[in-house]
């Protein structure tokens, strides 16, 4: 029989987004103390606890449990999100992650896990569903979410290493989270982007499956940039060399640079860059400088800049991330008006430098449809949801099987429209 037993505390003071806390009442305590019994599984005995930071988890534990050289999944990258902020209360999260320890109190699995007081940077599309809960008198947040901080990128959330218990510790870590979804009175758990492994047993667990279409660079057989392109219908070809053409007559300098080869003075003028879209769209940049500036030394090769400068000045920034096979795109700012430019820094830099560094897919993003006409592949995603209560269970099930065959039909209607003169 596995256990799960953990205080539960709530930040008592503030708002979110101005947004009321239930948790957080000024000069007021409040806690949650969990002690139920999960589901009864073989042997072994799994114990299932909370973590309340990413740092609270060892980091031997991080670097055993998770996939090598992930830019986000590692000892690393929630921790200082949460220590700086991105990741913290005034922006909706409240870390929960669970650890599951066998009989000997070695931890042999891992669930990242966030209590969330909005939806903003989980990406799983889900303010329609908060509406409706209001709608009908109901409350929808907290929830709590299993995934990454505002990185909408597919990979393991249940981090177990693979062997013949794996199967018992990933159930300990579901029944974990759906006892913690109770105690903490949350509507609902979120499992944003999960893998197919992780997706195959949380559906037979009762989850509820969402669908979304991302696009997605992908190899093949590729040896450079003009091998990429002369895979290109003769029209569409002629249509990216002409947008390269345009930023290289601009007389802009474009430069490729990696984390740890970005000096920390240098963090103020790049994060302006950055902050620049979030405040022409009149949203949130939750990343300071100083945490770009602690995530490029520690993460050092597994963060990737393309820069454009005008002279010494940097005009614009593309911000991604890396694993040993994968790219993945993040976030762009420009100071001017560029033609081109997005393109160039967001799509054809990043592809060119996936040829170089021998790496096998590029994932810019959530959303864009012009990413197409640049050969990436509309991949379909999916996230996992508990919806507590029965009712909003089968109303959200019913809409969520509608959905799931309309992105389907979506992905293929937008697979017709990819620029090769054959599929690579």
């Amino acid at each position: 029989m596995s256990a799960f037993s953990q205080a539960i505390d709530f930040p008592t003071s503030g708002s979110v987004f101005g947004m009321v806390n239930p948790y957080r009442e000024p000069k007021c305590h409040s806690a949650v103390r969990i002690e139920l019994p999960l589901k009864a599984s073989s042997m072994p005995a799994i114990t299932v606890t909370c973590r309340q930071s990413a740092d609270a988890i060892p980091r031997e534990v991080w670097d055993r449990l998770c996939p090598p050289q992930h830019p986000f999944l590692n000892a690393d990258f929630l921790a200082i999100l949460e220590r700086h902020g991105a990741a913290g209360i005034d922006y909706g999260w409240v870390a929960r992650h669970l650890v599951a320890s066998d009989e000997h109190g070695a931890v042999v699995g891992l669930l990242p896990l966030y209590v969330r007081f909005n939806s903003h940077g989980d990406f799983i599309h889900d303010w329609s569903w908060a509406d409706a809960y209001r709608q009908l008198g109901r409350v929808y947040y907290p929830k709590l979410l299993s995934g990454l901080p505002h990185t909408p990128a597919a990979g393991p959330r249940m981090l177990v290493a693979e062997g013949a218990d794996a199967p018992v510790i990933r159930q300990a870590l579901i029944d974990g989270a759906l006892a913690l979804t109770t105690e903490s009175m949350s509507s609902s758990w979120h499992v944003a982007f999960s893998d197919a492994g992780d997706t195959a047993m949380l559906r037979d667990a009762g989850l509820l499956t969402s669908h979304n279409v991302q696009f997605h660079w992908l190899a093949g057989d590729c040896r450079d940039f003009d091998d990429y392109l002369a895979s290109f219908t003769a029209e569409k070809r002629r249509k990216v060399r002409a947008e390269r053409r345009r930023v290289q007559e601009s007389g802009l300098a474009i430069e490729v640079r990696h984390g740890d080869e970005i000096d920390a003075t240098e963090w103020p003028v790049l994060h302006a860059l950055y902050a620049s879209t979030f405040e022409k769209f009149n949203n949130h940049a939750v990343f300071s400088s100083e945490c770009f500036a602690e995530l490029a030394q520690t993460l050092d090769r597994r963060m990737v800049l393309f820069i454009a400068r005008d002279g010494q000045e940097p005009v614009a920034l593309s911000l991604c991330f890396r694993s040993d096979e994968a790219l993945y795109g993040r976030y762009w700012g420009c100071s001017g008006s560029y033609h081109s430019l997005h393109f160039e820094l967001c799509f054809y830099q990043g592809i060119a430098y996936c040829l170089r560094e021998g790496l096998q897919r590029f994932e810019p993003g959530a959303g864009g449809e012009h990413k197409i006409a640049r050969g990436f592949t509309p991949t379909l995603v999916r996230s996992m949801h508990w919806i507590a209560d029965p009712a909003m269970r089968n109303l959200i099930g019913r809409h969520l099987e509608q959905q799931g065959s309309a992105v389907e039909a979506y992905r293929d209607e937008a697979a017709d429209h990819l620029p090769f003169r054959c599929q690579l």
